[in-house]
């Protein structure tokens, strides 16, 4: 398998250069071992840099920490335990996945502490846990779980969630024989068939009415994950079907404008995602509790989530998984206003999604392309208040979507619409808001909703001129359809 390294983009060149890797060999001392069990990752710096022969600079260049605070910490004056600090050191350094234990020793779970208050809610990972969150998320029986502590999950305590994700080692989803109904081989695959039916409808007709069947779909898996007979390898079978429908489902009520419910079935398809042992679909919850992060919550979120995920699929042959998470990360530094972590993360995703699909690409990630790629990075760039740039990167993405994905080119092109216009392109803009005004019947999503909107807000600037006006009479009619 392959390893992807990220880049620096140069400052006053188009090229990409190659960024230092730690390698394996750096982590294989017994000092090292020590420090990560004790979590004193001043000395695992320390440690790491010099047996890698690295600069400060350098490290600061892989793990995105400031230089004179590497310093102070590889020389004990300052402690690594602040919010995401430890998640920007451990993704930027690599960790190697069979050293991740280490950091779940006794000691290490009393130091933990430090970073986050009254966690017991989210620990620990285990299956029944597992089962207990997804039905908290879906309204069922709370065995115990504190609905309010789920919901109020975020900052240090998402982060120390996020962290938890990725190093704890599934537990054995045991074998059953509770004389329910027995879970094939058969029944999995077409389990597995709704989800992905329910999936390609998204693109096309919205996620507002693709929730309700969605959520139904979820309890069915609960239930046999509740009640069904099963082996080992079944279980995890199940647990992935059931991850894979539980990001869908939250992705569905998300788009819907249920942001707290979306938020708790994804963290509970992460902790199912950890049970099947499919680091593709840990990546997978993770990507989508970044846009979470960068749209309804804290931008910072959404970077700690994606760069975790990367670290997670580090030993995957996965160039798109890569391309769509690194997205994620450039939306969070875009609304962070952090504008070159937010271009070289972009830059890093055109040149893996340029290498095509790798062989352990998962197959519901089929609709990254480069023109998902482009209107990722106009969204960034508008974000960036870069509104000329931004026009041309939508510009460059609308044609690159089949037909039938009506939902997904609608989203893109009010967010064109509203960049042309914020550039001062009149014409163009409400050229554009009008095609996207005739595209919109019938699709229930409240992100476009909230698209529409800004488009018009943006119209509005505009208002003495006919083209504007023509726009802003367009769009009341059809927000007025959409609202009743």
């Amino acid at each position: 398998m392959s390893r992807y390294n990220p880049g620096v983009r140069c400052t006053s060149c188009s090229r990409t250069e190659a960024m230092p890797t730690i390698p394996d060999r750096a982590w294989r001392d017994e000092r090292v071992y020590q420090a990560l069990a004790a979590w004193d990752f001043g000395a695992v710096l320390r440690l790491i840099r010099h047996r890698c022969g690295l600069s400060q600079k350098t490290i600061q260049d892989l793990t995105g920490l400031a230089q004179g605070f590497i310093s102070s910490a590889e020389r004990g004056l300052k402690e690594i335990n602040g919010r995401e600090t430890i998640i920007e050191l451990l993704t930027g350094l690599g960790l190697p996945s069979d050293l991740r234990p280490l950091l779940l020793t006794p000691f290490a779970q009393v130091e933990s502490q430090r970073l986050v208050e009254a966690i017991d809610p989210v620990l620990p990972w285990t299956a029944a846990r597992m089962v207990t969150s997804l039905e908290a998320a879906v309204g069922g029986t709370m065995n115990g779980l504190n609905r309010r502590s789920v919901i109020a999950l975020g900052g240090a305590g998402l982060t120390h969630y996020i962290l938890q994700a990725a190093i704890a080692p599934p537990e054995a989803v045991a074998a059953t024989t509770r004389n329910g109904i027995s879970v094939s081989g058969k029944l999995l695959a077409s389990l597995q068939s709704t989800t992905d039916a329910l999936r390609q409808a998204d693109a096309s007709h919205g996620s507002g009415n693709l929730a309700r069947a969605a959520t139904a779909h979820l309890k069915v898996l609960l239930g046999l994950l509740k009640e069904g007979d099963f082996n080992e390898e079944t279980g995890r079978r199940l647990a992935a079907v059931t991850a894979d429908t539980a990001i869908q489902t939250g992705w569905y009520h998300f788009d819907g404008g249920a942001h707290a419910v979306a938020h708790n079935l994804l963290l509970a398809a992460l902790r199912a995602a950890h049970a099947s042992g499919d680091s593709r679909l840990r990546a997978g919850a993770l990507s989508f509790l970044a846009i979470h992060g960068y749209s309804a919550g804290d931008p910072r979120d959404a970077v700690t989530a994606a760069r975790t995920a990367r670290q997670v699929i580090a030993d995957q042959d996965a160039p798109a998984l890569h391309a769509m998470l690194l997205t994620r990360q450039a939306r969070g530094h875009a609304r962070l206003r952090e504008e070159n972590q937010a271009l070289n993360a972009l830059e890093e995703a055109r040149l893996l999604c340029d290498r095509g699909r790798g062989e352990d690409d998962p197959h519901w990630l089929y609709w990254i392309n480069t023109g998902e790629i482009m209107g990722q990075t106009g969204s960034c760039l508008l974000d960036l208040g870069r509104p000329d740039q931004a026009a041309e990167a939508f510009a460059d993405a609308r044609n690159a979507f089949a037909p039938e994905e009506v939902r997904t080119r609608a989203q893109f092109l009010s967010r064109a619409a509203t960049a042309q216009m914020r550039a001062g392109d009149v014409e163009a803009g409400t050229a554009t808001g009008h095609e996207v005004l005739a595209l919109v019947t019938g699709i229930r999503s409240a992100r476009l909703d909230d698209n529409l909107a800004t488009m018009l807000t943006e119209a509005r600037r505009y208002s003495s001129a006919a083209p504007a006006q023509d726009l802003l009479e367009h769009g009341q009619t059809v927000m007025e359809e959409r609202a009743a």
